[in-house]
């Protein structure tokens, strides 16, 4: 943990109502974001965020310290976003696959305005959002806990309850699929519109680049592969747009709580708080 969650969380626990309340705001927006991106609806991820929240409260006095407390909550809040996608109303009739989806494809290509607006733009965050929507929840959470919210891949393992070599595996596959469906916006296009495809020899470059940035592949194989990255124009192109959808994922990484959510989910709290102190 940080000193400051180490400090606030020692104070809560000696009965401090004003550190508690720090510790769950600090991490709200964090919590909230992951709500988004698994639940796809506002409303279910405020549901999420409050019933986190709350359970964070009740059990704060079982929280050891093991792990740090980002970790400890998007693990509550997970269990919560796996209830919300079996029962809202909001829960899509079927899972996307890591294949290409047409719509969102589509989607994406309706969002291009331009490449200086495109890469810099709204327009490029919305079709990244759609694109990390694609997604199957168990490759979605992983791309969302490593690349949006800037978790280490062994904190994602704990998170989730599976191996480290589980999670790499998962996110290179995650991080693939998402640079192609980004590939209208990002990398040159025929008349059509549709992306060069990849050359004969070449389709686990993406794949390769995405382990490197992970720091898994050894020193001649990092070489080996700048060497062809050299000499290859498509494959760089297609590994810098990887670059730039990770640099965007930073950037969804840093939104806020609406204001309204934001109150709402607070004054609960607050209530709740009240009521176990009557």
């Amino acid at each position: 943990m940080s000193e400051t969650d180490q400090q606030l969380v020692a104070a809560a626990r000696n009965g401090d109502r004003a550190a508690l309340e720090k510790l769950l705001r600090n991490h709200e927006g964090a919590v909230f974001r992951f709500g988004m991106k698994m639940c796809r609806e506002q409303e279910d991820a405020k549901d999420v965020l409050q019933e986190t929240l709350l359970a964070a409260a009740r059990t704060l006095p079982e929280f050891r310290g093991a792990s740090s407390v980002s970790t400890w909550l998007y693990t509550i809040a997970r269990s919560f976003c796996i209830k919300k996608r079996r029962t809202s109303k909001f829960a899509p009739e079927q899972v996307h696959s890591l294949d290409a989806d047409p719509e969102a494809v589509a989607a994406v290509r309706d969002q291009r305005r331009g490449p200086e607006e495109a890469f810099a733009g709204r327009q490029l965050r919305e079709a990244l959002d759609a694109a990390i929507g694609a997604l199957e929840p168990m490759y979605r959470e992983v791309l969302v806990l490593r690349d949006v919210e800037g978790l280490s891949a062994p904190e994602v393992a704990e998170v989730l309850g599976i191996s480290v070599e589980a999670v790499k595996s998962r996110l290179h596959r995650a991080r693939v699929a998402v640079r192609e469906q980004l590939a209208p916006v990002l990398e040159p296009t025929d008349a059509a519109g549709t992306p060069a495809p990849a050359p004969e020899g070449c389709r686990d470059v993406v794949a390769m680049f995405s382990r490197r940035l992970e720091g898994e592949i050894d020193e001649a194989a990092c070489a080996e592969l700048q060497e062809h990255l050299e000499r290859c124009d498509a494959c760089r192109g297609r590994c810098e747009a990887l670059r730039q959808t990770l640099a965007t994922c930073r950037q969804l990484g840093a939104a806020p709580v609406p204001a309204p959510v934001e109150r709402s989910v607070r004054e609960a709290l607050r209530r709740f708080l009240a009521s176990e102190r009557a």
